[in-house]
């Protein structure tokens, strides 16, 4: 199964809105065979591109290990069950059921007389395709933020001062995270501030009063969505840019009508990397934390904090997430958490 969990990994950022899936096929007496992987949408699923590298007869009375339920229906690909069977596999070896209502591999594959063992590495396995599991059961766009900050939780000094905090090590693997996200999201303040580049396929711009410059470097590439308010029409145009009208609420744009907007667009992860005022805005709605720390300490009060959106007179109101991991970019340190 650890070896479906790496294969699997070489699909990230291609396979969305599909899961990520790795799959390792074993002859009758346990020699590995075959492998394979989902490596983009459209493409074969692991199961399918495992097994069409081998003639029928091969597996016969062997063992395919997945780490997602095989599918049972037709859509892109038709059903990998049915190659399974064709295959004449004795066990099949699942990390995790398909949370797609869809599915329904594994009573297809045990009608056909194929033992199935369910819930290997069942953790593992949910946490590489969070994402997908987000997508299928709440409907709904999951959602990231990313900070870097100081050790008294600062990604800014008072007059916007900010590069660097974290080291090259650290903004690297930023870029790596950035690939696991179908888009990334930022305000016009960040643009207009720091005029950021933002490398991605997708990029979402919140713009309320349609203040950013089209000739800004965030708008030379990728495919780009700017929310705006429903009360203005743009007057410039270009040929990556999307407009959409949103619903002003309680002075900023709708963030409720941007994630449906999100989801419809078939944007199924989103990363924030945005000023403290946007990140708090975006705090309820969020899945993930990627907070990046610099042993560091401006000692200014009047510094820019990176969720700094409101007034809190008890601690019991401050929003609870769960530390899932700590990776050392050293000096650096990278804290990523999730919602409790």
């Amino acid at each position: 199964m650890n070896i479906c969990l790496e294969l699997a990994m070489k699909g990230r950022g291609k396979t969305s809105p599909n899961p990520l899936v790795g799959c390792v096929v074993l002859d009758k007496n346990g020699e590995i065979i075959s492998t394979g992987y989902h490596a983009k949408y459209g493409d074969n699923h692991a199961e399918r591109d495992a097994l069409l590298k081998l003639n029928i007869g091969d597996a016969k009375g062997g063992t395919l290990y997945v780490n997602l339920e095989p599918c049972s229906h037709f859509g892109k690909t038709p059903p990998c069950t049915d190659l399974i069977i064709e295959h004449g596999l004795k066990t099949v070896v699942i990390g995790m059921c398909d949370p797609n209502p869809k599915v329904d591999g594994v009573s297809k594959l045990r009608v056909a007389g194929i033992e199935v063992i369910e819930g290997v590495m069942e953790n593992e396995c949910r946490k590489l395709n969070e994402v997908f599991v987000i997508n299928q059961k709440e409907r709904r766009t999951f959602v990231a933020i990313k900070t870097a900050t100081t050790l008294d939780g600062k990604i800014a000094t008072s007059n916007g001062s900010s590069k660097w905090i974290t080291s090259a090590p650290a903004r690297n693997e930023v870029k790596i995270i950035r690939e696991k996200y179908d888009a990334i999201l930022t305000s016009s303040v960040t643009v207009n501030s720091d005029n950021p580049t933002m490398l991605h396929a997708k990029k979402v711009i919140l713009d309320r009063n349609l203040t950013t410059d089209l000739s800004s470097k965030i708008y030379e590439q990728g495919d780009i969505f700017v929310f705006h308010s429903e009360k203005l029409t743009p007057k410039r145009d270009k040929d990556n840019v999307t407009y959409i009208k949103t619903p002003v609420l309680d002075g900023g744009l709708d963030i409720e009508f941007i994630l449906k907007e999100l989801y419809k667009l078939g944007i199924m992860s989103v990363l924030v990397e945005s000023g403290g005022r946007l990140n708090g805005a975006f705090l309820p709605y969020t899945d993930k934390i990627y907070n990046f720390i610099a042993p560091k300490i401006v000692g200014d009060n009047s510094a820019k904090s990176s969720f700094d959106y409101r007034e809190v007179f008890d601690i019991s109101e401050a929003e609870e997430f769960e530390l899932s991991d700590v990776v050392k970019f050293l000096p650096d340190i990278l804290l990523i958490l999730h919602r409790k």
